[in-house]
């Protein structure tokens, strides 16, 4: 606490579709943002937005966290998209994070592109966007900046910390560094590390963007122009890790987009081409492919044991937050044996956890699905924590 803040940009209130009021706000720090690379960073402007009310005391905030190329807008219709909110089957009156009872906080990460400072951001000493000039960043500077955000907000103590994939990176960062300043911790579908294979992907991702030759070595913006190919493939690679086999075996086998011939050249003529096609093409109109090196950078870096000694128990010592940890049996990117590994560390330090794994066909992308199991385990952790904080 105590960081001064000044407010910079705007806030509007809004209210989607489906009724559900929200504000849209965005906040600079007066204070530079130290990064794990020993640079600062200034200045860094937040855009989060935020669901329910705050209590008169500030007792009853859940900062969730958003995943690699999601944004802040996790419970409403996204302004650009016009899609429903990432998590809405989560967050909102009634729901398990229940804005009737909560103040949920979502903010875009450092280096992101919906409003926070990012590469595609105007650096102050050129005039110019940022692109490769832009700090390499972690998933500890994103929870650094989010720390001022909570700061200027004046709360002392969050009730609950929660995401998943890169949102459950954070919030595992949340829980070891700031451990008096989260009450619940609900790390899903996570890694306490990255994973070769896992860096591998992003690797594989990032190759493509930088060999398109509309790239021009990260400076894009200054030639009017935008490396689409490249992240279209970076998206279709990285998207095929965030489903199963099964899920990609029932959705399409090895249906035919026309007809019931092949065609005999190299257009798409399966129905799962087409899909990825759909989803590099959808991708590349909402994401900076700037952003999309950074932000997978940030996780390939992340390893929350190797500043404790190697030891991932370490990382926990002493810590009184609650944590539930979810994992999902057809996950293969962020697998049951990685949550486990959170899991058996918090026991090693006699932490107060909770362990769910889900039996679901649906991947790694569960954690965004109707999942009536995740909702139910959830909303009775939730509730239990809430007890104990004296907000039931």
């Amino acid at each position: 606490m105590g960081t001064s803040a000044d407010i910079s940009g705007g806030q509007s209130r809004s209210q989607d579709e489906q009724g559900l009021a929200f504000e849209m706000v965005t906040f600079q720090s007066d204070q530079p943002l130290r990064l794990d690379s020993g640079e600062d960073l200034y200045p860094v402007v937040q855009a989060y937005n935020t669901y329910g009310t705050l209590n008169a005391d500030k007792t009853n905030a859940v900062l969730v966290c958003h995943a690699l190329t999601l944004d802040q807008h996790a419970a409403n219709v996204h302004p650009a998209t016009s899609k429903e909110g990432w998590w809405q089957g989560m967050i909102g009156p009634g729901r398990p994070i229940d804005t009737d009872r909560f103040f949920v906080i979502c903010p875009n990460v450092v280096g992101g592109c919906q409003g926070t400072t990012g590469p595609e951001s105007i650096n102050p000493e050129t005039g110019k966007p940022y692109g490769l000039n832009f700090p390499v960043i972690t998933i500890a500077d994103m929870v650094r900046a989010q720390v001022q955000l909570i700061d200027h907000l004046g709360i002392e103590k969050l009730f609950c910390v929660a995401g998943g994939s890169m949102g459950g990176m954070q919030t595992l960062e949340w829980a070891s560094t700031y451990p008096d300043r989260v009450f619940s911790a609900i790390p899903i579908a996570t890694a306490a590390r990255h994973s070769a294979q896992n860096i591998a992907f992003h690797e594989v991702g990032r190759q493509a963007v930088q060999a398109d030759p509309e790239w021009h070595n990260g400076a894009y913006y200054e030639h009017g122009t935008r490396p689409r190919k490249g992240l279209a493939v970076a998206r279709m690679a990285a998207h095929i890790t965030y489903m199963s086999e099964g899920s990609l075996f029932q959705k399409f086998d090895r249906n035919l987009q026309d007809g019931d011939e092949f065609t005999y050249g190299f257009g798409p003529d399966f129905q799962i081409e087409s899909y990825l096609h759909h989803q590099g093409s959808t991708f590349v109109d909402r994401f900076d492919a700037n952003s999309y090196l950074y932000i997978t950078r940030a996780m390939d870096y992340f390893d929350l044991a190797a500043g404790h000694g190697d030891s991932l128990a370490n990382a926990f010592k002493g810590t009184e937050t609650r944590f539930c940890v979810v994992s999902f049996t057809s996950d293969w990117h962020y697998p049951t044996t990685y949550n486990k590994q959170i899991v058996h560390a918090l026991n090693a330090v006699a932490a107060n956890v909770s362990f769910v794994e889900i039996e679901s066909d649906k991947g790694h992308d569960a954690f965004l699905l109707d999942e009536p199991e995740m909702f139910s385990t959830l909303r009775g952790f939730i509730d239990s924590a809430a007890e104990r904080r004296g907000l039931a």
